[in-house]
């Protein structure tokens, strides 16, 4: 890769031949009400959820716990997609992302207030989610006796608040790195970024994993996957590809970005997002096929349970879903290129990605079938009201592109080959 120079900035942040009105939310634009928006529907959603919740009985508690986790985890997971491109375009050194990096940077920014998503579970929820945090549930079980060391509230609060500052930490520095960039035109915090991006890799990748041993694996303390945590980073990031190619869309309608993105970024969108629909598919079938070969029955149980009763027609169409009509989809040149096309093939994914985590999750509630529930809609909607109010806000408070990036010129004229 050619190194970029330092070179005197420029008199005014605005790349030659564009429009600032492109490139900025303009004060009167419909999109600077979405954090009100996003307000009310957090409002609703979650102080619906937690109404509903109290005043019910024992059962509607833990319906309202496990409703939260699958909404929390469903926005948490865009945001940490979002976190994941940022640090592999500046360890790559990619040129063609570039235009639609800053969305992705307002997507991260999400992180510390997805985090107070996190608390009330931590605080109200931890009985209802965890047998092994009740008191006395390893006293009898031998293979919960074994695990106490990792598997215990103080050590697993301790963990959830770590992984948050580490994410959030990544997230804000990465971001405000970029937004100096807008305002100095340094090219030296271009170099400062990708030294920065291999460590905080790894990093990332060892935070996620846990998280998912956490937060997912620890709902059935007995069963393990050493590759649990690659599954859900997978549906992670393919959430994001998801919303990515949706927001750049929405964002032309807009008549935002018009003369930035194009059907070359639109059309690299969605070769990313078939990507990690195969990788989401072959980690599943990997964690499934080595599992079913075994024949373990502290692994078995975790997969009898959804080839039970109504989670078996789940488990069908999920295998259908999320990998076999999504990958013939998008496997086309042309309906990458569409807009059309890629937002209905990223509406689909993205509700796929809910019913990857409704399934993860709800089997520990429902054992025998699916049981739909008013938590389950008013949860996601208040979370999903989190993350819009969180979202606008970042929208309204930077450029829509990083105005000064030495690669942006690149990236304006990039062309599929």
């Amino acid at each position: 890769m050619i190194e970029p120079r330092p070179h005197s900035a420029p008199s005014h942040p605005r790349p030659a031949g564009l429009r600032a009105a492109s490139l900025w939310l303009p004060p009167d634009h419909s999109w600077r009400r979405l954090p009100m928006l996003g307000l009310v529907l957090a409002v609703v959603g979650l102080g619906g959820s937690l109404a509903l919740g109290f005043a019910g009985d024992a059962a509607a508690q833990r319906q309202l716990w496990h409703s939260w986790l699958v909404g929390s985890l469903f926005v948490l997971s865009i945001a940490l997609g979002a976190l994941f491109f940022v640090l592999v375009h500046h360890s790559t050194q990619a040129g063609w992302s570039v235009v639609v990096r800053r969305t992705a940077e307002n997507t991260m920014a999400m992180l510390p207030f997805l985090a107070l998503l996190f608390l009330p579970l931590l605080l109200f929820g931890m009985g209802d989610l965890f047998h092994w945090s009740h008191a006395g549930a390893m006293e009898h079980d031998e293979v919960l006796a074994g695990k106490k060391p990792y598997l215990n509230v103080t050590f697993f609060v301790i963990r959830t608040l770590a992984y948050f500052a580490i994410w959030s930490a990544l997230a804000l520095w990465f971001g405000r790195q970029s937004r100096l960039q807008d305002t100095t035109g340094d090219h030296e915090l271009t170099r400062r970024m990708r030294r920065a991006s291999p460590p905080a890799l790894l990093l990332f990748a060892l935070t996620l994993t846990f998280f998912a041993f956490d937060w997912l694996m620890s709902l059935d303390p007995h069963w393990y996957s050493t590759i649990f945590g690659l599954y859900f980073f997978a549906g992670s990031a393919m959430a994001f590809f998801a919303f990515l190619a949706l927001a750049g869309i929405a964002a032309r309608r807009a008549g935002l970005l018009v003369e930035v993105l194009s059907a070359e970024h639109q059309h690299d969108i969605g070769k990313l997002l078939l990507t990690f629909v195969v990788f989401w598919a072959y980690m599943a079938f990997s964690q499934y096929m080595l599992i079913w070969y075994a024949n373990l029955p502290e692994e078995t149980g975790f997969f009898a349970q959804r080839l039970a009763g109504s989670w078996r027609t789940t488990s069908v169409a999920l295998a259908i879903g999320h990998f076999v009509v999504p990958f013939f989809f998008l496997l086309p040149r042309a309906v990458k290129r569409s807009a059309k096309a890629l937002a209905a093939a990223a509406v689909w994914l993205l509700a796929m990605h809910l019913l990857d985590l409704y399934w993860l999750v709800m089997p520990n509630l429902h054992a025998t079938g699916v049981v739909p529930s008013l938590f389950d809609s008013a949860a996601l909607i208040g979370c999903c009201g989190v993350f819009l109010a969180a979202f606008g806000g970042a929208l309204r408070r930077q450029a829509l592109v990083p105005l000064r990036d030495p690669r942006l010129p690149e990236s304006l004229t990039f062309e599929n080959v």
